[in-house]
C-alpha cells in the first residue's frame, strides 16, 4: 500500500497557475457597458414561468406594446382645446 506524501497533493499542471500580478481588473468592464448589458435578477416564482431571457424579453415587450396602445387611446386629440365653445 502506499503512502500520501505532501509533495504530490499541491502539485499543479503548469497550465493552471497563473499570475494574478498581471491581471487586469474590470476588463471586460467598459465593453459590458458599451453593449448595454444589464443583469436583473428574478424572484424564483416568476423565474419558473419564463423558458429563459428570450421569452422574458418577449413578455415585456408585448406589456410595453399593450401600454403604449392603452396610452394612445386616453390621450387628449390634436384637435379643439378643451372647454374651448363653438
Amino acid at each position: 500500500m502506499k503512502s500520501t506524501t505532501d509533495e504530490g497533493i499541491d502539485e499543479m499542471r503548469s497550465e493552471y497557475h497563473f499570475d494574478y500580478s498581471t491581471a487586469t481588473r474590470g476588463k471586460y468592464y467598459r465593453r459590458l457597458l458599451k453593449d448595454g448589458a444589464n443583469v436583473v435578477v428574478l424572484e424564483p416564482d416568476v423565474a419558473k414561468a419564463f423558458r429563459g431571457s428570450a421569452a422574458v424579453n418577449d413578455a415585456l415587450r408585448s406589456l410595453l406594446k399593450t401600454s403604449r396602445a392603452k396610452r394612445r387611446l386616453t390621450t387628449r386629440s390634436s384637435g379643439r382645446a378643451k372647454g374651448a365653445r363653438r
